[in-house]
C-alpha cells in the first residue's frame, strides 16, 4: 500500500465510492492504493459531517428505484391492454 498525505477531496471521493456507489472497501483500497483501515477511518470522519445529507440521498435513491419499478410495471400493463 502507498504512503502519503491525501487531500480531503480525495478522501471524500474514496468514501463516496463505498457509501454511494456501493463498491466494496477492499476493491476501492486496492484500486486507489490505500489501506482498508484508512478507508474506514475516512468514512467515520466524513460520515459525521454529512450524515443528514446521506440519509436524504439514500431516500432519494430508494424512491428513484421504486419509481423505475412502478414505471416498468405500468408500461407492461399498457402493452398488455393493447392486445
Amino acid at each position: 500500500m502507498g504512503t502519503g498525505n491525501f487531500t480531503d477531496e480525495f478522501k471524500r471521493d474514496a468514501v463516496a465510492q463505498i457509501t454511494e456507489r456501493g463498491y466494496p472497501a477492499k476493491e476501492v483500497s486496492e484500486r486507489l492504493g490505500v489501506s482498508t483501515h484508512s478507508l474506514y477511518a475516512w468514512r467515520r470522519k466524513f460520515a459525521k459531517a454529512v450524515s443528514g445529507d446521506t440519509e436524504k440521498d439514500a431516500e432519494i435513491r430508494r424512491l428513484k428505484r421504486e419509481l423505475a419499478r412502478v414505471s416498468e410495471e405500468r408500461d407492461i400493463l399498457k402493452k398488455a391492454t393493447a392486445y
